[in-house]
């Protein structure tokens, strides 16, 4: 319990560093989310100034840890302020409108590309220059592949050529309706397969080869050899005693891939136009969207945080040491 309280206390203490870093920053930059609205809008009147400044937050430098406070609220209550992109929306609108979208396409294939380069790493590992190794050995060239040629081969191929799949969008509006009908998911599903098979192909390798790498190592181990010397089943030394303890260090990289999930495979929803986390990210940088950056780093920022910590506490399942640890 107290390893558990020590990486509560770091992650809180991380987590208002970020709060207040997220804050400074923007303001740090020239000009503010009122200028860009007033040179966006050049018909407004002078006096629409102040009123946006009261409604964004912004206002005389004097008034700064006012602002802070303010903002510190706004954060607890999900009130991320007005959009500047779509304005007057607001940013916690366009964030949950986003979001399902990034999570359950980036989020499935990230898992889908870890379980099943774990896997293929293991049995690579566990016979190093063995057939299993050998054939798998090809398929390490995925991991220097770029994710816009993988995703513009797939398009040509399998939406331009074939016809088999949608080449782009989150789904056909021109059909389906968004909502939870059987129609309207199956028409997304649709749209999901090639980017999220463009996630899958680019990712797996690396997760197999970092398994690989450290399954080679474990498998010398004098407590694996001598679970062998025991004439214990391969199966059972494999996962109960080699891959158990290979697959710590793995586990730090999962969370960092978990983490991330949220900010989207920016590239490839570029790519596929899909209206996922990604796009509203490019698009808020480019037009400086202050409002939505900050919503977004935010989002990301407690995401990496929240997986770190369960990491934290599957490595206190997983591993006796960490349990050992805690209990100091």
């Amino acid at each position: 319990m107290r390893y558990i309280a020590r990486r509560l206390f770091f992650y809180a203490v991380a987590a208002f560093v970020a709060l207040t870093v997220n804050f400074f920053i923007p303001r740090a930059i020239p000009g503010n989310a009122v200028e860009a609205i007033m040179s966006k809008y050049p018909n407004l009147q002078p006096g629409a100034e102040k009123a946006l400044e009261a409604m964004l937050g912004v206002g005389h430098p004097g008034s700064i840890w006012h602002q802070y406070w303010q903002y510190l609220g706004d954060v607890v209550h999900f009130n991320f302020g007005t959009d500047l992109i779509q304005f007057p929306a607001k940013v916690s609108t366009i964030l949950a409108a986003a979001l399902p979208w990034t999570i359950v396409l980036v989020g499935v294939s990230t898992v889908i590309a870890f379980f099943l380069g774990t896997a293929l790493g293991i049995l690579a590992g566990w016979r190093n220059g063995g057939w299993s190794d050998n054939s798998l050995a090809p398929l390490m060239f995925l991991q220097s592949l770029p994710y816009f040629f993988l995703a513009l081969v797939l398009i040509d191929v399998f939406a331009i050529k074939l016809g088999w799949l949608p080449a782009g969008q989150g789904f056909d509006g021109s059909v389906t309706t968004p909502g939870w009908s059987l129609s309207f998911i199956s028409n997304a599903a649709q749209h999901a397969i090639l980017p999220a098979l463009t996630i899958v192909v680019t990712n797996v390798a690396g997760w197999m080869l970092t398994m690989r790498n450290v399954m080679i190592t474990t498998v010398s181990e004098d407590y694996v050899l001598a679970a062998q010397a025991k004439g214990l089943a391969n199966r059972r030394v494999v996962i109960t005693y080699a891959a158990r303890n290979a697959i710590l260090p793995q586990l730090s990289g999962f969370a960092n891939a978990l983490g991330f999930v949220v900010s989207g495979a920016i590239v490839m929803e570029i790519v596929f136009a899909y209206p996922g986390i990604g796009q509203w990210l490019i698009n808020a940088v480019s037009s400086n969207d202050y409002p939505l950056m900050q919503a977004i780093f935010l989002v990301i920022t407690f995401a990496v945080l929240l997986a770190n910590l369960l990491v934290d506490l599957v490595y206190i399942a997983v591993d006796p040491r960490a349990r050992t640890r805690s209990t100091r």
